[in-house]
């Protein structure tokens, strides 16, 4: 085997390019917290549209939604933390027309991990007694031992495709996730056909580079297809312990929403025509790299 078919490394626009209209997209991070933004900031470059986002919900969705992207929005909650409503979420579901399937947070993690292991369903006792079991149409189950009890049969959420965002990666799709907190990204990974990883620093061998980290790997290599270097790539989200969330400029995306024409002047000003664009209007990499860890 040759090294260059090893070799996984391309681009953002490459990587939406293999991504087609009417997709289901399953988005890593949680709320405001190592989010993809460097892989959506492409999606929202692009001319696709009717996708289903399968998240624990940030800025990426109320941007897709603004951008006219989505279809429909499977979600534990769509929060930017500090800021508890997304703005342009909240605006799109007030104006109706959008579809969504509300899960608790452990039905969407048992929904991932069901397709994740091929299986049509998982049982669990969450969501039953709710409105979340009436309004998403759920299933029971009977337990066929002798106790008998009755579970709501969450069913699986295969993904189309899953974009993730990681401090390191290398050429064989390798990664390591440094944060105190890896959320269900190794679940978006397995439950998904298809998986980029977009990384703050890619090395031809994480093996050789960061041996220290080994233990940081979520999911094996051969989980990820594709490798995207992205410098900043999670930014106005947070990546500890590489940099905080950028508050004022998640304050300036949401002040967007209540305004004539907002979201086209913040795509335009601020999203850009390429990343390049984005990361100068944010002040570069030696900015970002100072943004202070938020303190909960």
């Amino acid at each position: 085997m040759t090294t260059k078919t090893f070799d996984k490394r391309t681009s953002a626009e490459a990587v939406i390019g293999k991504l087609r209209d009417g997709m289901t997209i399953g988005i890593g991070g949680w709320g405001p917290r190592r989010k993809p933004m460097a892989l959506v900031r492409a999606l929202l470059r692009s001319d696709l549209k009717d996708l289903t986002i399968v998240t624990y919900g940030g800025p990426e969705v109320g941007m897709l939604l603004a951008a006219g992207k989505v279809r429909k929005v499977i979600y534990g909650f769509v929060s930017l933390d500090a800021i508890p409503l997304e703005p342009y979420f909240r605006k799109a579901r007030e104006a109706g027309g959008l579809e969504v399937l509300e899960l608790d947070e452990g039905m969407l993690q048992w929904g991932l991990k069901a397709a994740a292991l091929r299986l049509p369903f998982l049982p669990t006792r969450v969501g039953l007694g709710t409105d979340v079991f009436e309004q998403g149409g759920f299933k029971t189950v009977a337990s066929p031992y002798d106790d008998g009890e009755v579970l709501l049969a969450m069913p699986a959420i295969p993904l189309d495709f899953a974009l993730i965002h990681v401090h390191r990666a290398d050429r064989m799709g390798n990664s390591q996730a440094l944060g105190p907190d890896t959320y269900y990204d190794d679940w978006f990974a397995k439950a998904a056909k298809e998986v980029a990883i977009s990384a703050e620093e890619v090395v031809d061998r994480l093996d050789h580079s960061y041996p220290e980290d080994a233990k940081a790997n979520l999911f094996e290599r051969c989980f990820v297809q594709h490798v995207v270097e992205a410098p900043g790539g999670a930014h106005p989200t947070s990546m500890p312990p590489a940099y905080g969330w950028d508050m004022a400029a998640l304050k300036a995306y949401a002040a967007s929403a209540a305004e004539e024409g907002g979201w086209d002047r913040y795509r335009d000003e601020k999203v850009g025509p390429d990343e390049a664009h984005y990361l100068a209007q944010a002040g570069g990499i030696e900015a970002i790299s100072r943004l202070p860890f938020p303190i909960f």
